[in-house]
């Protein structure tokens, strides 16, 4: 049999074969890490059958390409780390991405509260910066909570930072000294 006619021994009527959905799949992953429910997804829309997809699929998390735990756990520390992203917003985007809750946890619970708080922090005294100097305490920290409460921070941690940051900046002014 030529090595032709083997891949077409694979080939189902509605998709593609074994190797050209693992193929396709690594042109995805050359962009950027996915979770195995994206790729599924994306040889889905692609056309190729759900036998084909997992196949392709088990042969890639064999070799490690696809590991939903790793990728949980880079998603993670990128997004908070250079997105500002908390916990809960975290956690929305890996259930989004496919993630298993048995994957996504361990790359959560990384992030300590301290981790968090600190972030958070980071984000305020930047958003300060930009903020009116005579802007209303109550709308200052409305909006400051409100910032931090859309990247996914808890409203506690969100409150404890604002509060916090704002009585480090109720210093007097030495202008008026």
């Amino acid at each position: 049999m030529a090595a032709g006619s083997e891949r077409d021994a694979e080939r189902t009527p509605q998709g593609g074969t074994v190797e050209q959905a693992k193929e396709a799949c690594l042109r995805l992953l050359a962009v950027r890490a996915r979770s195995r429910a994206e790729l599924a997804q994306r040889l889905a829309a692609k056309g190729y059958t759900a036998d084909i997809t997992d196949r392709a699929l088990d042969r890639l998390a064999e070799v490690g390409l696809i590991d939903d735990a790793a990728f949980a756990e880079q998603w993670v520390h990128s997004r908070h780390t250079f997105s500002g992203k908390g916990k809960q917003a975290l956690a929305q985007e890996l259930r989004r991405k496919g993630v298993a809750q048995v994957d996504a946890a361990p790359a959560l619970e990384a992030i300590t509260f301290d981790d968090e708080a600190a972030r958070a922090t980071d984000l305020v005294r930047r958003k300060l910066r930009t903020l009116p100097r005579d802007l209303d305490r109550d709308k200052t920290i409305r909006r400051l909570v409100g910032m931090l409460a859309r990247r996914g921070y808890s409203q506690s941690t969100a409150f404890a930072v604002v509060k916090a940051e704002l009585a480090d900046r109720n210093l007097p002014d030495p202008d008026l000294n």
